[in-house]
């Protein structure tokens, strides 16, 4: 769903670029209440996740293909303020070195893939978590439903944001009725991914997974004929997997995603490439602005052998996005230690 330049006119994308400015300024104060020293080490290993996985396009339809957003993935393993700026350093990486997603668009991308997907999918996960039994089991489930409904909801604010600015003479009741259609399918694939990944990482370190804290229900015993909440217990009980190993674990597997698994993702157009290409939307696409950069359309330059050249790029992305990311939350990380240090407590 990475919209090209041409797609929305200038008023509009300047108009989502405020809104994306906005957004992710309120998300680095949200994002300092979120991280500590356990969970900013992940935050970037989510936003190189995200990429790596967003490079496995799977079928869905007949010639078209999905890929995951990451929205809901994000927000429920770091929190919906760490998530917008995950997809966001992710949508930054993909646009300036690969040339996929407009420059002039970065607004768009990041008000639909980023925001949208991400206040959708953690309002319906909360929803669920606050009806479900209060178990891991329902983290998973919760997770499966609220990455489903985040797909045709960043559907649905396209379709919007391109009836205020489309620069085709398109019927919007088109749009909407294609671009909803295929998303809900693409949502499947982005549902199962998120239940996945959630349910793995839950299953080994389910203190560092933002969406199931508190959810451990006190025991209670029955005293006198009455229940009471049993003390709490004096000790943590020993993680499966230690963070280092975790983090290790997932780098690699983003490599391997991206570098290797990458080369048999489907080569059909994604659902707003089908849709734009159906529907006539991509008559005004203009050229991508890093058209000529040496990792645009996810190959290395001058290496004519397309599996090493794919197999690099995705590489060299994950690298880079990780590295990006991971300086972004560390810094956040350090700006809340300063925030809550004596000096500033008056202790």
């Amino acid at each position: 769903m990475h919209v090209p330049d041409g797609f929305i006119d200038a008023p509009t994308s300047a108009v989502t670029g405020v809104v994306a400015a906005g957004a992710l300024a309120v998300s680095l104060r949200g994002a300092r209440r979120e991280l500590d020293e356990r969970t900013a080490p992940l935050a970037g290993l989510v936003a190189a996740f995200i990429f790596a996985v967003q490079m496995l396009n799977f079928p869905v339809a007949a010639g078209t293909s999905g890929h995951l957003l990451g929205g809901a993935l994000a927000a429920i393993l770091v929190g919906p303020f760490t998530a917008v700026l995950c997809v966001s350093v992710v949508l930054l990486m993909q646009g300036v070195l690969f040339a996929d997603g407009g420059l002039t668009a970065l607004g768009v991308n990041i008000t639909d893939m980023a925001i949208v997907t991400t206040v959708v999918s953690y309002a319906v996960f909360r929803g669920l978590l606050a009806v479900l039994p209060r178990k891991r089991r329902s983290v998973t489930v919760a997770s499966f439903v609220a990455a489903l409904v985040s797909v045709p909801a960043a559907a649905v604010a396209f379709t919007l944001i391109y009836a205020v600015g489309g620069t085709t003479d398109v019927s919007i009741g088109k749009v909407a009725t294609a671009m909803i259609g295929v998303h809900v399918l693409i949502g499947i694939g982005e549902a199962v991914i998120t239940a996945l990944t959630v349910g793995a990482v839950v299953a080994v370190r389910p203190d560092l997974v933002h969406g199931a804290r508190g959810l451990r229900q006190r025991l209670r015993l029955r005293v006198n004929g009455a229940l009471v909440d049993a003390p709490a217990p004096t000790a943590p009980v020993a993680a499966r997997t230690s963070r280092r190993t975790l983090w290790v674990t997932g780098l690699v597997t983003s490599l391997v995603l991206a570098g290797f698994v990458s080369f048999y993702a489907s080569a059909n157009p994604d659902g707003l490439e089908k849709v734009a290409h159906d529907k006539g939307i991509d008559k005004k696409e203009g050229k991508h602005a890093a058209s000529g950069s040496p990792l645009a359309d996810y190959g290395v330059k001058d290496i004519s052998d397309a599996r090493l050249s794919g197999g690099l790029a995705g590489v060299i992305g994950v690298g880079v996005t990780v590295v990006a990311g991971s300086a972004v939350f560390w810094a956040l990380r350090r700006r809340r230690s300063d925030d809550v240090s004596p000096v500033n407590t008056g202790v």
